[in-house]
């Protein structure tokens, strides 16, 4: 692909004290072949990341100016390192959004190191709703699953009461407008899914949501609720991609124990399109050149489809 030819992709560089400039500089020759990235830090701290891990900064290296020269200490939760990462998506986002790059790929933020920097959001999810007011849904996963979460970042006693037949239609309205005609099975909330009201009451909820959206559909795309602890088994990846889960974990433990290295996180529902890699920033090696590259190729690649 020529130079003329390949998209721009803001690159959000995450905690300085984590695995992100590692894998940026890693992956820089490979996603240069398909995309022009701009990273979006100063040189001075590149300089100083580049010299902790004892390599070479490339020529094409295009930087986008982020504020603040700060100590890198590897693998430590830091204000300054999560008050420099906030900027540095800030920064990715907003040249999205002056439409100066075609889309935003982000590096692991800490969550810790937001709230010590009183960043008032959990994550760039969070975030991006804020600034586009519109309800974002976090995807993860890559070709042979992807798992779409109902509810993200909340202690999971307060799952149940966020299961409203109001917010759930909304939700699956959206996701059917982010993917299109699509397969899609719902996870129930309960074990055994609620095993007819014996296990929880949830699943009815569930139900008439599935039931409100298919015939608002003329089709049936929407399918459930599925028991969750077989709901990842062989046969059920057969005949499904796409998942919903209800929490977190419900969804993420199986499919990072399936895809972990693989997979990448999607915000559908947005005006703009971004993606990230689906690990954390990895502060066990920060700066030992041992972080995999392969999560952030395929976040390039996904922003590259999702441009097509």
């Amino acid at each position: 692909m020529s130079t003329l030819t390949r998209p721009r992709i803001a690159v959000s560089v995450g905690d300085i004290n984590g695995v992100g400039i590692e894998i940026a500089l890693k992956a820089h020759e490979e996603i240069s072949k398909t995309v022009q990235p701009i990273y979006c830090i100063n040189r001075a701290l590149l300089l100083k990341a580049a010299k902790l891990l004892n390599m070479t900064i490339p020529d094409d290296f295009e930087l986008e100016e982020v504020g603040g020269d700060i100590d890198i200490e590897p693998g430590v939760v830091s204000e300054r390192s999560g008050e420099f990462s906030y900027h540095s998506f800030l920064k990715a986002v907003d040249l999205a959004k002056e439409k100066k790059v075609d889309a935003v790929v982000t590096l692991p933020i800490h969550k810790e190191a937001w709230s010590l920097a009183g960043i008032k959001y959990k994550g760039h999810t969070d975030m991006l709703r804020d600034i586009f007011d519109r309800d974002a849904i976090m995807m993860l996963g890559c070709s042979k699953l992807y798992v779409a979460l109902f509810t993200e970042h909340i202690p999971l006693q307060a799952v149940a009461s966020s299961v409203t037949l109001e917010r759930l239609v909304t939700f699956l309205e959206d996701f059917h407008r982010a993917i299109g005609d699509q397969k899609v099975a719902v996870l129930g909330l309960n074990p055994h899914a609620g095993d007819n009201g014996v296990l929880g009451s949830e699943e009815t909820i569930i139900s008439e949501a599935i039931k409100t959206i298919n015939v608002a559909l003329g089709k049936e795309l929407f399918i459930g609720p599925l028991v969750p602890d077989i709901a990842f088994t062989p046969h059920s990846r057969a005949q499904y991609t796409y998942f919903i889960a209800m929490y977190h974990d419900q969804g993420l433990a199986p499919l990072k124990a399936l895809y972990f290295d693989e997979s990448v996180n999607i915000s559908l529902n947005l005006p703009i399109i971004r993606t990230s890699v689906d690990h954390g920033t990895a502060f066990d090696i920060a700066y030992q050149n041992h972080a995999n590259t392969l999560s952030y190729i395929n976040a390039i690649n996904a922003a590259v489809g999702l441009l097509k």
